[in-house]
């Protein structure tokens, strides 16, 4: 394992990251796994940022960052890695070997709340937010923090401008206060609500979202420009989802689902110029657990109208896919923060289904990724 130089003071630059849904199995597991890589008992594999095209960006190292967080829950993490390594998200044994790092985060983690009942109540809780993020930061000596929302998904009602900014808007309007870079790593309003348009777009600081991209539209943003650049007539595109947990739960609401299905809808308009027939269907199947199934039928044409059908399965755990993507996010955000950047960072679209800017497929995100890692390697501003 390499570790940080230190600074002329003796102390290396520490770097926070706080995350929204602070207890829950994808924050856990982040927590968890750069517990894991900084003690060198586990390999980095599924972080992008620890492959070679990274070596110069000069990210903040795995073992100078400090977890904190928001969560309406209480259960304390060790408790929940236990129960994650019970259902084998992580493996048996590492929450007792990591038992001192998960109890260091969790006495980090602050209490959230449920949506305001108006505007008033709304701005005392960006204001409390901002306040629990600025001590966090200021308490361990941090030289930055990122905020990275990896709650539970919340229905979509953004259009109702009579009611008061949603939790994941409250947490957006308080990282941006609190002037840290910002990560929407869910389909929640976030930062894309309406009323914090002004905010977004004078931001002092990056940001990037929404919805990380974890499985069943990582396929499609390879597929759809496959059938694209081949000229091939999707026909129809249909898929369903079955997933348990709190992701599960959360989802048995339509307006909720209707938000997650936003992002794998887009994929496919913006590769294939046109949303072709078909719906993805969200199923809370409780038994499952951490653990998704993702089934896609493609019913194609090809050359003189021969009819043709393509059907993937994609089986894995949400968490263990979403935590590399989280770390690499906090480290990409916090170097272009040191770095000056502002606003929406180019170059993430390959983390998410609906991001806000760059490319849709996935090879041409990633070219987009690698020239953010040498614009940060550079120190060239935007």
């Amino acid at each position: 394992m390499t570790h940080h130089k230190a600074s002329p003071a003796g102390q290396a630059p520490r770097t926070g990251v706080w995350l929204i849904g602070a207890r829950g199995s994808v924050a856990t597991t982040t927590i968890t796994g750069a517990a894991a890589l900084a003690a060198g008992l586990h390999p980095p594999t599924g972080m992008v940022t620890e492959t070679a095209p990274f070596a110069d960006a000069a990210l903040p190292l795995l073992d100078s960052l400090v977890f904190g967080g928001h969560d309406t829950a209480s259960c304390p993490l060790p408790k929940r890695a236990e129960a994650l390594a019970e259902a084998g998200v992580i493996p048996h044994g590492l929450p007792g070997a990591l038992r001192a790092e998960l109890a260091a985060a969790d006495a980090e983690i602050r209490p959230g709340a449920p949506a305001a009942e108006d505007d008033s109540a709304a701005e005392e809780l960006v204001a409390r937010y901002a306040a629990d993020i600025a001590e966090f930061t200021r308490g361990n000596g941090l030289a930055r923090t990122v905020v990275v929302n990896v709650a539970s998904t919340e229905p979509d009602r953004s259009e109702a401008a009579d009611l008061p900014l949603p939790p994941s808007s409250c947490y957006a309007a308080a990282a941006l206060r609190a002037g840290c870079p910002y990560v929407n790593f869910t389909p929640s309003a976030g930062l894309h609500h309406p009323r914090l348009a002004e905010a977004a777009r004078t931001a002092t600081v990056p940001y990037a979202g929404r919805d990380g991209k974890t499985g069943q539209t990582l396929l499609r943003s390879v597929l759809a420009p496959m059938f694209a650049q081949r000229a091939l007539a999707v026909r129809a595109w249909s898929g369903s989802n079955l997933l348990g947990g709190g992701d599960g739960a959360a989802l048995a609401d339509p307006a909720a689902a209707a938000a997650k299905n936003a992002g794998k809808a887009r994929v496919l308009a913006d590769n294939l110029g046109e949303l072709p027939e078909g719906e993805v269907h969200i199923d809370d199947v409780p038994a499952m657990g951490d653990w998704k199934t993702a089934w896609d039928h493609i019913a194609f044409d090809g050359f003189l109208g021969s009819r043709m059908v393509l059907q993937t399965i994609w089986q894995g755990c949400d968490s263990a896919l979403a935590a590399p993507l989280v770390l690499d996010l906090a480290r990409l955000l916090a170097r272009a923060g040191e770095r000056g950047l502002t606003g929406p960072l180019p170059g993430l679209g390959f983390y998410f289904k609906d991001p806000d800017n760059g490319p849709a497929d996935l090879p041409g995100q990633w070219q987009a990724l690698l020239e953010l890692a040498a614009r940060l390697a550079s120190g060239t501003a935007r």
